[in-house]
C-alpha cells in the first residue's frame, strides 16, 4: 500500500458514493460504489482475497471518490463510469462472460448471425444455453433462408448463391419486401413457432423424393431432424412471460451466482459466475444484477425474479420489473436457481483454481525459477515454406494470460532464405527500436524457439537498441517437442507434467499457430498445398487432412494421428519451419 493511499484512507467519509482505483500511471483499473465509502474502500486493504482481487489491490497506487446524495445515485454513477472507462478489473471480476444470442441485423441487406455483442441496433434472440446451440441454429437457418452470408458485399456472386442459400445482392436487385418476408419468417421461427416451417420442409422433401432427387430430399430431412433435436434441447414449457431468475449462495469466502432465463415459455439454464466475497454478499449480488443489464447490455426481460434482498437503491428501470416472490411457483423457481448455484460453486471453485495454476500460478513459478519479476512476456516465431516467403509473429502474455491486443505480425524485409537467427535479429531489433522510440513499456521476458544461435542474435539486436530484456529459449527434442530451457547460457530441465511446462508449451504452440495463420493469410492454402505435393506418399486425402490442422494449437499432436511415416512427418515439419 502506498503512502498516498494510507493517508487518503484516513479521510474517507461515511457517506454513499463511487470510488475509482488507479494504477501508477493514473489509469482507472476498477470502479465501485458504496453505501459507506470509508468501510468499502478500506475493505480492499485488509484480510485475504482471491488471486484476481489480490493482483488488483497490488496495483492500486491511488484512488478517487465521488460523494453522492444516495445509494441509488451511486449505483447509477457506477454503471456510467464502468461504461465510460471499461476498467480492466471490473471486466476480470465479472469473468467477461457474455451470453450467446442470435441476431437478425437491421440493414439494407440483412443477415442472421451468432453474437455475444449486443451493441448494434438489431433484433436479438436468446440467451441460448451455450455458443454451440446458437451457432447450430444460425447454420440451419442460413440453409433455409437465403440471406447474405458475407460481412462486406462482394463484386460477384459466391458459392452460396449457386447453392440457393443467398439472394446475391452483389449482382441482383433485392426488394425490401422480399427481405421483410424472409426476416418475418425467421423471427417467427426464433419465437418458437417451428411447426409451419417443418410442414413446408416436409412438402419440399416429398416433392424432391417424387422427382427421384434423393440427395436433395435427404438435405431437407436432415434440416427437419436438426429442428427436432434443437426443440428437444429446450428444458421445459413454463407458463410465464419472458423472465430472468437470479439466485446466489456463499461458500468458502466466494459468492456463486446463477441465472435462469425464460423465453417464449421455454426455460434455458445457464452456468453462472463466481466472485471473491469482498463485502456484504447481498450487496454484491445486487451490484451484479445492475452490471448484468446496464454494463453488459443484456436485454431487459418483462420480469426479473430475485431472492429476498434490498433493492431500494436500484435504478427504476430495474425495480419496476423486479418481483421478490414469497410463495408459489415463482418462489419455487428462485429456490431452484439457488440450488443450482450451490451445486455449481464447487465446480466453479475447482475451475478457478485450475485456471489460476495454469496461468497466474505458472507465471509466478517461472518468475521464481528465473529469479525475475515477470508480468509481461513476448514470444516470437518465424514461418516460411522451404525458406521462402518468411514472416514472423509475436504473442503477448500479461500475468500468465493471453493479451491478444498485444499480438503483432511482421513481414521479413532484410533476410532471404531459411535463416531463423538473422530473421530473429531483424524482428527483435524492429520491435524494440519502435517501443523505445515511442517510449512504450518493455516486456519483462522474451521467449523464442531455438538454441543458443537464435538467442545470441536476439541479444545482439537488444544490445544495439540499448535495452535490457532477459531472453528465454525453449529447446526442442528430436520429436519437435519442448525438451529444456536455455537461460543466461544455462540449460534448465523442468518437470514435463508441471503447470509451468504446460504454460510454456502453450505459449510455444500459440505463437506457432499465430505465425502459420499469418503466413496462410498472406500466401493462401495453395502455396502450402503445393509444397506438400513434393513429399512422396502424400496423396490428395492426406494433403487435405494436413491442410485442415495447419495453424491449430495442437498441430504437432494432430499430425501424429495421421499415421504418417517418420520421414513424411519430418518433411512436413521442415516445410512449415517447425
Amino acid at each position: 500500500m502506498t503512502d498516498k493511499v494510507k493517508e487518503k484512507l484516513k479521510t474517507l467519509p461515511n457517506k454513499p458514493g463511487c470510488y475509482q482505483m488507479k494504477d501508477a500511471s493514473g489509469k482507472i483499473i476498477y470502479v465501485g460504489k458504496a453505501k459507506v465509502l470509508a468501510n468499502r474502500v478500506k475493505s480492499y486493504f485488509v484480510g485475504s482475497h482471491d488471486a484476481k482481487t489480490t493482483k488488483m489491490v497490488s496495483l492500486i497506487d491511488d484512488f478517487e471518490y465521488i460523494i453522492t446524495g444516495s445509494e441509488t445515485e451511486a449505483f447509477i454513477l457506477e454503471m456510467n463510469l464502468i461504461k465510460k472507462y471499461h476498467p480492466k478489473y471490473n471486466i476480470m471480476l465479472m469473468d467477461d462472460k457474455r451470453y450467446p444470442y442470435i441476431c437478425v441485423s437491421n440493414e439494407k441487406h440483412p443477415k442472421i448471425f451468432y453474437t455475444r455483442d449486443l451493441n448494434k441496433k438489431a433484433k436479438y434472440y436468446g440467451p441460448y444455453p451455450n455458443g454451440k446451440a446458437a451457432k447450430d441454429i444460425v447454420m440451419m437457418l442460413n440453409k433455409i433462408y437465403p440471406l447474405r452470408k458475407c460481412n462486406v458485399i462482394p463484386k460477384r456472386e459466391c458459392l452460396y448463391y449457386h447453392l440457393g442459400q443467398c439472394l446475391a445482392p452483389c449482382i441482383n436487385e433485392v426488394s425490401s419486401e422480399a427481405y421483410l418476408d424472409i426476416t418475418n419468417k425467421i423471427n417467427h421461427f426464433l419465437k418458437g413457432n417451428t411447426s409451419s416451417e417443418v410442414a413446408r420442409l416436409k412438402n419440399l422433401m416429398y416433392e424432391e423424393s417424387e422427382r427421384l432427387n434423393y440427395e436433395k430430399a435427404k438435405e431437407y430431412k436432415d434440416i427437419i431432424d436438426e429442428i427436432k433435436v434443437l426443440e428437444e434441447k429446450q428444458k421445459m414449457e413454463v407458463d410465464m412471460v419472458d423472465t430472468d431468475i437470479f439466485g446466489y449462495v456463499v461458500k468458502d469466502n466466494h459468492i456463486s451466482i446463477q441465472i435462469f432465463h425464460i423465453r417464449n415459455k421455454k426455460m434455458v439454464e445457464r452456468s453462472g459466475f463466481l466472485f471473491d466475497l469482498m463485502n456484504d454478499s447481498a450487496e454484491m449480488f445486487i451490484e451484479f444484477v445492475g452490471e448484468f443489464y446496464f454494463v453488459y447490455n443484456n436485454p431487459l426481460p418483462k420480469e426479473i425474479l430475485l431472492p429476498n434482498v434490498d433493492i431500494s437503491y436500484l435504478d427504476d428501470r430495474l425495480t419496476s420489473l423486479i418481483s421478490i416472490p414469497k410463495k408459489g411457483k415463482k418462489k419455487e423457481f428462485v429456490n431452484l436457481v439457488e440450488t443450482n448455484a450451490l451445486e455449481k460453486v464447487d465446480i466453479l471453485l475447482e475451475k478457478e483454481k485450475k485456471n489460476y495454476n495454469r496461468t497466474v500460478g505458472a507465471n509466478k513459478e517461472l518468475s521464481n525459477l528465473l529469479g525475475l519479476d515477470i508480468h509481461t512476456i513476448e514470444a516470437f516465431d518465424n514461418s516460411n515454406i522451404m525458406g521462402y516467403d518468411s514472416v514472423s509473429a509475436m504473442v503477448s502474455y500479461v500475468d500468465g494470460e493471453k493479451n491478444k491486443k498485444g499480438y503483432r505480425k511482421f513481414k521479413v524485409k532484410t533476410v532471404e532464405g531459411a535463416d531463423d537467427a538473422r530473421t530473429m535479429y531483424e524482428i527483435v531489433k524492429r520491435r524494440y527500436s519502435r517501443l523505445k522510440k515511442e517510449n512504450e513499456k518493455m516486456p519483462d521476458l522474451i521467449i523464442m524457439d531455438g538454441a543458443i544461435n537464435q538467442i545470441n542474435f536476439a541479444k545482439k539486436a537488444l544490445d544495439e537498441v540499448e535495452v535490457d530484456i532477459k531472453i528465454l529459449g525453449l529447446v526442442k527434442d528430436d520429436n519437435h517437442r519442448t525438451d529444456h530451457l536455455l537461460f543466461n547460457g544455462e540449460e534448465i530441465k523442468i518437470d514435463k507434467r508441471s503447470n509451468l511446462f504446460y504454460f510454456l508449451e502453450g505459449i510455444q504452440d500459440e505463437v506457432h499457430r499465430y505465425a502459420i495463420t499469418f503466413f496462410r493469410t498472406l500466401h493462401g492454402k495453395s502455396a502450402i498445398a503445393s509444397a506438400l505435393d513434393s513429399i512422396k506418399g502424400i496423396g490428395k486425402v492426406k494433403k487435405m487432412q494436413i491442410l485442415e490442422i495447419i495453424g491449430k494449437d495442437d498441430f504437432v499432436s494432430q499430425l501424429d494421428k495421421l499415421k504418417l511415416s517418420k520421414e513424411q512427418k519430418e518433411e512436413i515439419l521442415k516445410i512449415y519451419n517447425i
